[in-house]
């Protein structure tokens, strides 16, 4: 720009302000965008430098990104008396580790040109240098974060809340990409790299674009499970960051690191060396996610289908209960009624033969005694019988007369002799009383008609309902 001015200026012609700073700012444009292409990692640099046909015939293969679970530290304890024997020497190390402690701290406030390279950043990583308590990975990166907005500030990141090994699985399982950034407080770059480049305006509107499918973990180095990533992932120079996705090509379930970024790099560099990363292994991962909802899809079919067939097999398999038992339900009541009907049947055979063996216990109608009028019901025949009893016939052989009253007018044979059936008991279907005044004559072998009726009255055999009650013998 100096240059054009004062040939400009010797040439006669005026300086023309607008097209000058255009010119400078595309030039610097064109710089940007020429150390966005230089600065990639060394494998891709040795890649880029070989021929054409070297590359179709050898493909390049990313580095495996391990999965890093954090592992506790063991304390060993001494023997009591080695313990001893070396008090002294580890409490002397403890004494001269404070004194240099506290001198770097000090040098820390001293100008940059004449301090100790090393102890830029003493002072702020104070709190960070002493010994540092492991606790569970999702409480570790809760930590980073509070202290990342104490040092820098409120921001926009969305670090992932939890360890690098479940960072891995989630990039894995929803097929994203996995941005791991490491800091360490002591390194000179750190604060710069974080103020100007991490937090810088287009770097954080990047990281947030849910179309770009990044997750960000973040880790301090004297943590222990960032100083393990770091050891697994082969960091040696900070601030460290990587770009971990799924390869398909190099296996299905294969994370691999398919970019690096090492030291200071400008906003605009860290966004298109990402954005060349993602764009090469973006339609591999496009490909294994239609795959997965093309499996997730089927998998669902078939357990839709297999519901259906389930519910189906169990609508079948009640129908079939139900049919089964209604049959027996119907069988069941089949039995039942034959079991009724043969048990009316017995009954009604013992009913039949104590009628018998009753009317001949019966005896004959005496010349005098007890004149009794007798009113029958339809049931028994109906009309009105007159009949002289004895005065001590019980009760109970007035209510025999009127139920075997059909059987006592016919003559029985005199050689047929019945028997009197076990385990029946007789119940009479009706009821004696008296008309005025009005009494029922309950069946009894103690109380006599004499004492009931005196020398003779008018009786009314009456039907006996089931709700009524039954008569018993």
């Amino acid at each position: 720009m100096v240059q054009i001015a004062i040939a400009k200026f010797f040439d006669g012609e005026a300086p023309d302000i607008v097209a000058d700073i255009q010119a400078e700012e595309a030039e610097e444009r064109t710089q940007m965008l020429l150390d966005a292409a230089r600065h990639d990692n060394l494998q891709e640099s040795f890649l880029d430098g070989s021929d054409r046909s070297s590359r179709a015939a050898r493909p390049f293969r990313t580095d495996l990104a391990p999965r890093v679970v954090p592992q506790l530290p063991r304390t060993y304890r001494p023997p009591f008396l080695l313990a001893a024997l070396f008090a002294p020497f580890q409490f002397g190390y403890r004494i001269l580790s404070s004194i240099l402690r506290v001198v770097f701290y000090l040098s820390s406030f001293l100008p940059r040109s004449i301090r100790p390279r090393g102890v830029a950043s003493i002072r702020r990583g104070w709190k960070d240098t002493t010994e540092r308590r492991v606790t569970l990975p999702r409480e570790t990166a809760e930590r980073f974060r509070r202290e990342f907005e104490e040092e820098y500030g409120p921001h926009d990141l969305v670090f992932f809340n939890g360890g690098h090994a479940q960072a891995l699985d989630t990039a894995k399982r929803d097929l994203k990409f996995l941005l791991t950034v490491l800091i360490s407080p002591e390194h000179d770059d750190t604060e710069s790299f974080i103020k100007n480049t991490l937090l810088s305006p287009e770097v954080v509107s990047f990281l947030n674009d849910r179309s770009n499918n990044i997750i960000l973990w973040g880790g301090n180095v004297l943590d222990s499970e960032a100083y393990q990533v770091a050891s697994e992932y082969m960091c040696t120079k900070y601030p460290f960051s990587c770009l971990v996705c799924l390869t398909p090509k190099e296996g299905s379930t294969r994370m691999g690191i398919v970019k690096r970024f090492t030291g200071p790099i400008s906003p605009t560099a860290y966004i298109v060396g990402i954005q060349n990363a993602i764009g090469r292994y973006a339609p591999d991962i496009d490909n294994v996610r239609a795959e997965r909802a093309a499996q997730t899809l089927a998998r669902n079919l078939r357990s839709e289908q297999d519901s259906a067939y389930e519910r189906s097999l169990a609508l079948d398999r009640e129908r079939a209960r139900q049919k089964r038992e209604a049959a027996a339900a119907a069988a069941a009541a089949e039995k039942r009624a034959l079991e009724e009907a043969a048990a009316a049947a017995k009954q009604e055979e013992l009913r039949r033969q104590w009628r018998k063996w009753r009317a001949s216990t019966i005896a004959p109608e005496p010349e005098t005694g007890v004149r009794l009028a007798l009113n029958m019901p339809t049931s028994l025949g109906g009309g009105r019988v007159i009949r002289k009893f004895a005065s001590d016939t019980t009760l109970d052989d007035l209510y025999a007369f009127v139920e075997c009253y059909d059987l006592v007018q016919e003559p029985q044979p005199q050689d047929e002799k019945v028997a009197e059936p076990r385990d029946y008991c007789h119940k009479y279907g009706f009821r004696i009383a008296s008309v005025l005044p009005r009494e029922e004559l309950e069946p009894s072998s103690v109380m006599t008609i004499g004492e009931k009726m005196g020398r003779g009255g008018s009786l009314v055999v009456e039907d006996v309902s089931e709700d009524d009650g039954d008569v018993n013998d």
